[in-house]
């Protein structure tokens, strides 16, 4: 089944491509790879996240990791949601509702959680893991015009569609998809577009830019009248993110807990991912309006919201799993939190400690 599901979306988009003139940009290949209706990595029936292989998901995320990273992430919503007068809770692309059930569990039960997801498969396997949640619980498949509350959003931006770009010494290109005998290749194209960081690139240098994720802010800074937005991702202020020796950029498939470079491959069985540009998150939300309240690593916002407190009397086997939430080497340091805030004043606890605002 998996192998027609895969020619099937193969073939389709080849066939796009075919009839767009041989040439699609990068982005829009991964926006169909991930979002096709029925065929995309999103879109299709299978269990993309989860702790282990065996389990048939193809990567960790760290609500699937601990329910400990919801635990304390909720302290720092109670505060926002209490700052802002407000009962209500918009996560974005909610995967598979894991860390919705641990928010509902932990946070006021006068709280309504809102999920806004693009996938129909991912929303019925949401709905059947918080059905004991009843109507505090909505679900949604677009922005809504205002929200009032407090926004949530972990490893959504890493999955929005990226364009590549590649230098060759004298000028960028943008680097898209054709075909060639049946399989999909890359192919560049000259273009105005630039990273947001200029000098020091290697001729050969790809890189990603990420103007989808940053409309996402802007549009989202619109509809936000009142609260704040948490945003959890792996990622690099710009000045990281465009180092000169990040000469590959970041871009990475995910499949069977194993990671590789190829996009042009196993189409639609497999996750896309780039790392986020935090300094461009952050600029587009200021631009809009937003204020910016917090930035720091995964480590220190979970430590600030009291994750050590809630480890007291854990078993080991819970121990492990929150330190692998913390652990430079593993979640703890690449995973970085920003936040932002409209109509509302408070100094928010994930970022009491270890606060790097002035990086970005």
């Amino acid at each position: 089944m998996a192998g027609a599901e895969h020619d099937s979306l193969s073939t389709l988009l080849a066939r796009r491509i075919q009839q767009s003139g041989g040439w699609w940009p990068f982005d829009r290949f991964m926006a169909a790879a991930l979002y096709e209706p029925g065929r995309g990595y999103y879109a299709r029936g299978s269990a993309q996240f989860g702790h282990m292989p065996a389990s048939g998901s193809d990567f960790v995320t760290a609500p699937e990791l601990s329910p400990l990273f919801g635990a304390a992430l909720a302290r720092q919503l109670t505060q926002a949601l209490q700052a802002s007068a407000t009962h209500e809770v918009w996560e974005f692309g909610a995967g598979s509702g894991a860390l919705a059930e641990q928010l509902l569990n932990a946070l006021d039960p006068g709280v309504h959680y809102r999920i806004v997801d693009l996938s129909g498969t991912l929303r019925e396997r949401q709905a059947a893991r918080l059905a004991a949640f009843g109507a505090r619980v909505q679900w949604l498949d677009a922005l809504p015009d205002a929200i009032h509350g407090v926004v949530v959003g972990n490893e959504v931006l890493d999955a929005m569609p990226v364009q590549l770009l590649r230098w060759d010494g004298d000028a960028w290109h943008e680097r898209g998809v054709g075909v060639d005998s049946g399989r999909f290749v890359w192919q560049d194209q000259a273009t105005a577009l630039r990273p947001p960081v200029d000098g020091g690139f290697v001729p050969g240098t790809v890189t990603e830019i990420h103007p989808q994720a940053e409309s996402f802010i802007r549009t989202l800074a619109e509809r936000l009248q009142r609260g704040a937005a948490f945003f959890i991702d792996y990622g690099f202020p710009d000045r990281e993110y465009y180092h000169p020796q990040r000469t590959g950029g970041t871009l990475m498939c995910h499949r069977g807990h194993l990671a590789d470079a190829d996009p042009l491959v196993d189409v639609g069985l497999k996750d896309i991912t780039a790392h986020v540009d935090f300094s461009g998150i952050a600029l587009a939300g200021q631009g809009a309006g937003l204020d910016v309240i917090g930035y720091t690593s995964q480590a220190h916002f979970l430590m600030n919201c009291g994750l050590l407190e809630l480890l007291q009397g854990a078993d080991l086997r819970r121990i492990a799993n929150a330190q692998k939430l913390l652990t430079e080497h593993e979640m703890g340091e690449l995973f970085k939190v920003i936040a932002f805030a409209r109509g509302v004043e408070f100094e928010p606890i994930g970022f009491a400690a270890g606060d790097r605002s002035h990086t970005l």
